[in-house]
């Protein structure tokens, strides 16, 4: 449907005048004679835009300029007058006035001034509609005790100034926890800025962070901002920061103290206002103990410690958790309406998620995608990479002695046609090594500690199974 405009002049001849000229353009336009007019046009239609004369019989333009903007404040609005001053036009646009144009008004100005108009108000809605997307992509979604606890405690330190250390095993969300935090606070209108320390290269995570100067190391051909300068007047959020070298610790350490940074290869001082937020899924106690983690920069982290709870110990979320994913991808996908049964949603709530909400939103994305029916049940679930998953106990499991979750047993023929017990057990290790690397994105150390065998260990049987590289962050 074409944008709707109104014209609002006392004016016969103007009304006319522009009507045609935007109907040319393709627009759809409506004509009133006066404020009073233009109002009642406005209550019965959707308008995109008005046109609107300052000097109008009755209500002035001006007055129904605010009027327009307060009833929407994403209409737009051009003024046109004969008798245009440099104070009324400054009026007009404080009044929230997009253009003012000047009588005699010709067709070049008209057609740039509403073509402008309408593409700024379009530019809204789509920067709105992102921001409504990313608010829903980092929800915390859940109303389990675990999760109430969490939100109270965000509650209670976002509005100070602490720093928080987020604590929780890979893919528990401990990035919406920080981001929730620097909503709550008065820095929510500044960045929020995240660094991976896990995904840089020990080479590279100060320059990453305090920034560089020209020359500081090969092919630094230019100064660069790091991340605490980037963060100025918001929130630097540190991820997985027990895999920081101590080089770099030290230099945080001084950044948390003094407010202060040094670029690599520079000698000036940068004074920078940051509130840092850090998580890991290490215990820093035990790696202070071991001499990895300076203490000093422990106890400044730890001021306000938050722990992310592991979804096997708030399954009851799982199903709202499932059923928002769904919707996401569904729709950045361009699929159907889709649902899940409760069967699924059942089955869904007894498996163990090693990697956690992350785990299972990878899960749901490939369901999104690849289930042929609108309605997705237990059936449907081998598809997420699950194989078969029972929402009920089967009748030779005794009682609290269930098999894990997503696992069965193999018929005596499938297990012949597999190649047998060595090639059964094979596809399946390397099955379960497959989805810790997708539920840790790739993160070797975070995929060694799910499958609780070493990372050296790890490696070797990436080799051995000829997994992806690409898949494979070091």
């Amino acid at each position: 449907m074409s944008e709707r405009i109104l014209v609002v002049d006392d004016e016969k001849n103007i009304r006319r005048t522009v009507g045609m000229i935007l109907e040319g353009e393709g627009y759809e336009v409506l004509a009133a004679e006066s404020g009073e007019a233009g109002l009642r046009l406005l209550e019965r239609h959707e308008i995109d835009l008005v046109i609107l004369d300052v000097n109008l019989p009755g209500i002035q333009g001006i007055d129904l300029l605010r009027q327009v903007k307060a009833a929407d404040a994403d209409r737009m609005v051009v003024m046109i007058s004969g008798q245009g001053t440099v104070r009324v036009a400054v009026e007009a646009t404080r009044a929230g006035a997009f253009d003012f144009l000047e009588k005699p008004l010709t067709k070049e100005r008209i057609v740039v001034a509403v073509s402008n108009a309408l593409r700024f108000r379009r530019m809204g809605r789509e920067w709105r509609t992102f921001k409504d997307r990313e608010s829903r992509r980092h929800a915390m979604i859940g109303s389990s005790s675990e999760l109430e606890r969490i939100r109270e405690e965000i509650a209670r330190v976002g509005p100070t100034t602490a720093r928080v250390l987020i604590l929780g095993e890979s893919g528990t969300g401990k990035e919406l926890i920080a981001r929730a935090i620097h909503d709550a606070s008065e820095r929510r209108a500044g960045p929020f800025v995240k660094v991976n320390c896990a995904a840089i290269p020990e080479e590279l995570i100060e320059s990453e962070l305090f920034g560089a100067v020209k020359g500081a190391y090969t092919g630094a051909d230019r100064s660069r901002d790091g991340k605490f300068q980037q963060a100025d007047g918001g929130t630097l959020f540190l991820d997985e920061i027990g895999d920081m070298s101590q080089k770099a610790q030290a230099k945080v350490l001084r950044a948390l103290q003094e407010g202060e940074i040094e670029k690599v290869g520079g000698s000036e001082t940068l004074k920078v206002d940051v509130r840092v937020i850090a998580a890991t899924n290490k215990n820093l106690e035990s790696e202070v103990a071991a001499g990895r983690f300076r203490e000093d920069l422990f106890f400044r982290l730890n001021v306000v410690p938050i722990r992310a709870v592991p979804l096997r110990e708030r399954r009851d979320d799982v199903p709202g958790l499932a059923q928002h994913f769904l919707e996401r991808f569904r729709v950045e996908n361009n699929r159907p309406e889709m649902s899940f049964t409760d069967g699924a949603l059942a089955a869904l709530s007894q498996r163990a998620w090693p990697g956690n909400v992350r785990e299972l939103e990878n899960a749901v994305e490939r369901l999104a995608i690849m289930s042929r029916t609108r309605s997705i049940g237990v059936d449907d679930l081998p598809r997420a990479g699950f194989g078969e998953i029972s929402a009920t106990r089967t009748a030779s499991s005794p009682a609290g002695a269930e098999r894990p979750s997503g696992i069965r047993g193999l018929a005596p023929d499938e297990i012949a046609a597999l190649g047998g017990l060595v090639e059964v057990r094979r596809r399946f290790e390397a099955a379960c090594i497959e989805a810790c690397l997708a539920a840790s994105e790739g993160n070797v150390s975070a995929a060694a500690r799910m499958l609780g065998i070493d990372r050296t260990n790890l490696h070797k049987k990436i080799q051995s199974y000829a997994i992806d590289a690409d898949r494979v962050q070091e």
